[in-house]
């Protein structure tokens, strides 16, 4: 394995300033779409970074649920250890990894929980097999092995042979505010391009070129 000798050169078009948006919620939007276009297998899904009380950063992916101007929306248990890690530091980090188109994004904002109704809203919307999965597993758990997951998930199965299936208490959305969004588009002789957004008080963005 010689990891060093695989390299590549990024061909596939820069960003310039004329591409940007004012608003980084419409270029992101129109990123993902064309992403999503293009056929890219799980194209909102995310790398979520959360940080522990001791200053011990984790990351996993999850999958983006809905954008809009009020922020990026991901589901979770609240239980789980990025929930945990929520609680305690509120400040977490987003990565989209479009490597295929050679772009990515990064988000920086400020986790929060959104109301019960709207987990509620999305919950119902899931495949019963998923809400169901939602009540059997205790996430980030010690787990002592699968068939113990599986005979959780054939119970709650039983349970709710009929009926409509509620929603758990301890599951639920994340907001994410962004304060700063980076676009990064491959280039030439690895002059990538890069432009982050910072949002100001007064509530617009203001727009840097970085050197990559």
């Amino acid at each position: 394995m010689d990891l060093q000798a695989i390299r590549r050169e990024y061909l596939q078009g820069g960003l310039h300033r004329e591409d940007l948006s004012e608003n980084p919620i419409e270029l992101f939007s129109r990123w993902m779409q064309e992403a999503i276009d293009m056929g890219l297998p799980d194209a909102n899904a995310m790398i979520v970074a959360s940080v522990a009380k001791d200053g011990q950063p984790s990351q996993r992916i999850v999958l983006l649920k809905s954008v809009d101007d009020k922020g990026f929306v991901f589901f979770t248990n609240y239980e789980s250890r990025k929930a945990r890690e929520i609680g305690c530091n509120a400040k977490v980090s987003l990565h989209f990894p479009w490597h295929v188109i050679e772009r990515q994004v990064e988000v920086s904002g400020l986790a929060e929980k959104i109301s019960a109704a709207e987990s509620q809203q999305y919950f119902v919307s899931r495949p019963r097999e998923s809400q169901l999965a939602a009540w059997a597993s205790a996430q980030s758990r010690p787990l002592a092995s699968k068939d113990v997951l599986l005979k959780q998930y054939d119970a709650i199965t039983r349970k709710y042979v009929q009926g409509e299936i509620p929603l758990p208490e301890f599951w639920g959305g994340y907001r994410v505010r962004p304060h700063q969004i980076e676009f990064w588009q491959g280039g030439k002789h690895r002059l990538h391009d890069r432009f982050e957004y910072t949002l100001q008080s007064g509530g617009h963005w203001h727009i840097d070129r970085l050197a990559p």
